[in-house]
């Protein structure tokens, strides 16, 4: 009960004000996108750029944790690939797109509030590791397998360079990249510069979380109920059972690395997964559906998931 009044209602509140708010109009489309434009651009590169600027960093990656929370995201897309092609007869095109909604997560809007609401400043290094690897990574691999698919070789083509201007340009790696280096450096922060970022960072989850609610307000039920659950249950279930077996029994990681990767395996599907069936027109209704249910079913998974991990 504690954790449902302490960490889930507070976090899920503000989404599901957020939501309300776009529904019923009170926020307009275009306001929700400034928000959201001002949490990815802003807000978030000022909170991973202060974080990582002022934190102690460990002496090396461990790896082990990457490939616990990566292992497991790539088995669950197997897995949903191999179904969607077998039980539901789709295209290795459409399958790709399915199987990317077992792996890909809301890790940035809704899973790092999540983290720094459980395990506070100390959970940020970690969540921050896999939040550099999450997207351009999982981008790569769904845009390959599609454009292989379907014969563009010239697409494929395009994938490094597009992954490196991708990376270049993205504000919240550059905000990680570079408070990174000023770590490594050993600089001090300034006064005007640690006031600057400590108050845009504190924007940034409650802002990110109310982005996030407004978003979904554009989203429906569409149908292809079947295929939305079994995506659901790959990224709800197998996701973080996959990564809590890889970091205890394979890689014996430390409990509170493992226990984040664990809840960042458990975030619901990312908006993105919707935004590459609608690019590529293959799987849209199942991908919305899978979105709202999803992110609906994970308030009761998470909870669920923190009183597994003993969250107090």
């Amino acid at each position: 009960m504690l954790i449902l009044l302490d960490i889930i209602a507070p976090v899920f509140g503000v989404v599901f004000i957020g939501y309300v708010a776009a529904r019923l109009g009170w926020l307009s489309k275009t306001s929700a996108e400034g928000i959201g434009a001002f949490v990815f651009n802003f807000a978030i590169p000022a909170m991973l750029f202060r974080a990582m600027a002022t934190r102690a960093m460990p002496e090396a990656i461990d790896w082990g944790f990457l490939i616990a929370y990566f292992g497991g995201a790539y088995l669950a897309w197997a897995l949903g690939m191999v179904i969607s092609r077998r039980g539901f007869r789709r295209d290795f095109a459409e399958a790709a797109v399915a199987g990317m909604g077992g792996a890909f997560g809301n890790t940035v809007m809704l899973g790092a509030p999540l983290v720094l609401m459980t395990y506070g400043e100390a959970g940020m290094l970690p969540a921050f590791l896999i939040i550099s690897f999450h997207s351009w990574q999982l981008f790569a691999v769904v845009t390959a397998l599609v454009e292989g698919a379907r014969g563009n070789r010239g697409q494929l083509l395009d994938i490094p360079k597009n992954i490196v201007r991708g990376l270049a340009t993205n504000p919240i790696l550059i905000g990680l990249v570079a408070g990174v280096l000023w770590n490594l450096l050993g600089l001090p922060l300034p006064a005007v510069v640690d006031g600057i970022t400590g108050m845009l960072g504190k924007a940034a989850i409650p802002c990110a979380l109310f982005a996030m609610g407004a978003s979904l307000a554009a989203y429906r039920i569409t149908g292809a109920l079947g295929e939305a659950t079994v995506t659901v249950t790959l990224k709800l279930v197998l996701h973080p059972l996959a990564v809590y077996l890889l970091g205890t029994y394979v890689f014996a990681l430390e409990s509170m690395w493992r226990d984040i990767a664990v809840l960042l395996a458990a975030m619901p599907i990312g908006v993105n997964v919707y935004l590459f069936a609608q690019r590529y027109e293959v799987g849209t209704a199942s991908a919305a559906t899978a979105i709202v249910i999803s992110t609906g079913m994970s308030v009761l998974t998470v909870a669920l998931l923190l009183h597994g991990l003993e969250v107090r």
